[in-house]
């Protein structure tokens, strides 16, 4: 069914409440910096509880490098209260040190002042610790501090029942998969519409360049930092996750079982590149394992397929048995003009854009042409703002001014359809859609037009926005937890890590070789 004919369909009002009625969560990361601006080496604040268990607050590669995770919700206003909540209860804990507010690091002096992450003695503690590990040897430690916000999302069950009524088809968990495998494949075509919008990582500090082997056109600020002139996220660049024999592993998004079968062939294939880092010298280890992936999460993609995963099974397996529960956009910086990195239209853009993406009709992409879009996100990332820059699709060469111009007379139409929330859908379109015909009025364009005016005066704008929302939050209450709920999640967090530790039994290396034994067992469809 196409668009046009599918928003006709909607348009009735128990269709528009379920629209309406769609899921959300947050995961935005942020480094823990110092008064002086450099990268805080402390460990994580134990007021904080265990990042091991903690169902809000972890950590990702580094210790500095916080990880809030917003539960799931379908209020966009809840979600982004939550979010401050826990930006409050951070700001407390971690005494004079700040939260970074950009997606490229602060100052870095020696990749040594970056710790890895700790969760504990229990075997799947060591287990997430030795991973990253791993990626320090693979890709390097530096690389590893570059933070993002992930945005998972799904639609509503009264939603599924609607739509799978419309095509005929019972709604069952292989329907919505195939359903969102096409919102997959459609996300891939339009890609490069995040960092285009979204994009905030123009300018980096110059002191992750002694870091990196990226060859760009790199201008120099006065005040130690660097830019690419068009660039709208070198985030996403070669400066960011890498592993050039990915791109060999031919990971395709046609079916749910093609892409299991992909991920489960690259955590399994021999890496003659990092076979050569070894894998552990008695009870020292290096990595998981010699392969072109260690674990699953470590193939990088701007957006996953996910389900929430049983004890005991990867990722691949949970998709296996339960199909796809929701996806998790991977493509956004964090952005520097909200406290908490992202902000409210934002998220209605995101809403509109992936139900685009799920309702559109979604043809089957081939690696030639997913080769083809995923070329064309490198090209918005490096020069996005370049004057008359065109893209090449399945439709053809179109000037990028063109491209968003259709797809936000879509979104329109789609927003129409948002009932009672209609308007604000519709305000945040335009709040977007002025940087389609003047690209500095994104948020890239603005990011490098603040860091220029800042240089002229030797400001260092990621320090003052640091210092402004620290301050703001602080001195803010809590909206939608208490300080009770918080001592309380942080109390259980640290018992249920030392149970877990208490209950362990036999060495790690055997627990490492169950775990790749138990992964490579495909699991049926529930």
């Amino acid at each position: 069914m196409n668009l046009a004919s599918r928003l006709v369909q909607l348009q009735q009002s128990d269709a528009q409440a379920a629209l309406l009625k769609m899921n959300r969560g947050l995961e935005r990361e942020t480094l823990r910096i110092t008064q002086e601006g450099a990268l805080a080496t402390t460990m994580h604040p134990r007021s904080l509880g265990a990042t091991f268990k903690h169902p809000l607050i972890t950590t990702d590669y580094a210790e500095a490098l916080l990880e809030f995770i917003t539960p799931v919700a379908t209020s966009i206003d809840i979600t982004l209260a939550q979010l401050r909540d826990v930006h409050r209860l951070a700001y407390q804990a971690i005494g004079d040190e700040l939260l970074w507010p950009l997606s490229m690091p602060c100052y870095l002096n020696d990749p040594k002042d970056i710790r890895l992450a700790y969760f504990g003695t229990s075997h799947s503690g060591r287990m997430k610790t030795v991973y990253r590990q791993g990626l320090t040897h693979r890709y390097g430690a530096v690389m590893q501090t570059i933070a993002g916000v992930h945005f998972n999302w799904s639609i509503s069950d009264a939603l599924w029942e609607i739509l799978a009524r419309q095509d005929g088809c019972a709604d069952s968990s292989d329907y919505r998969s195939e359903k969102y495998f096409g919102l997959l494949r459609n996300f891939k075509r339009f890609a490069w519409v995040i960092p285009y919008l979204f994009g905030a990582s123009p300018v980096l500090c110059k002191s992750f360049l002694k870091h990196s082997f990226a060859n760009l056109d790199f201008h120099e600020l006065p005040n130690g930092m660097v830019y690419v002139p068009h660039a709208t996220s070198l985030r996403m660049s070669d400066l960011g996750y890498t592993n050039k024999e990915q791109a060999d592993l031919k990971i395709t998004y046609n079916s749910l079982d093609d892409y299991v079968a992909g991920l489960r062939r690259a955590v399994f294939t021999r890496s003659e590149q990092f076979a050569d880092i070894g894998i552990h010298d008695g009870d020292t280890w290096h990595q998981l394992n010699a392969n072109i992936l260690q674990i699953e999460n470590e193939f990088y993609s701007p957006i996953r397929p996910k389900r929430v995963a049983e004890k005991g099974e990867t990722p691949t397996q949970a998709l296996e048995r339960g199909g796809v529960q929701y996806i998790e956009v991977r493509a956004l910086d964090v952005n520097p003009f909200s406290p908490v990195g992202i902000n409210a239209e934002q998220m209605r853009f995101l809403d509109l854009f992936l139900l685009y993406c799920l309702l559109s009709e979604s043809p089957e992409l081939s690696l030639e042409c997913q080769q083809a879009t995923e070329r064309n996100l490198t090209k918005i990332v490096l020069r996005g703002r370049e004057a008359g820059l065109t893209l090449t699709d399945e439709l053809g060469e179109h000037t990028v001014a063109d491209r968003l111009t259709d797809l936000f007379s879509e979104l329109e139409r789609i927003a129409t359809l948002m009932g009672a929330e209609a308007e604000l859908y519709q305000r945040a379109l335009d709040e977007f859609k002025p940087s389609i015909a003047e690209p500095e009025l994104t948020y890239s364009g603005k990011v490098l037009a603040t860091y220029t005016e800042a240089a002229k005066l030797f400001r260092q704008v990621g320090m003052e926005l640091a210092v402004q929302y620290r301050e703001e939050l602080l001195a803010s209450e809590l909206e939608y937890y208490s300080e009770a709920q918080f001592q309380q999640m942080a109390a259980d967090s640290l018992a249920a890590q030392a149970a877990e530790e208490a209950a362990d039994t036999g060495t790690f290396a055997d627990f490492i070789a169950d775990y790749f034994t138990q992964a490579q067992a495909k699991k049926k469809r529930a």
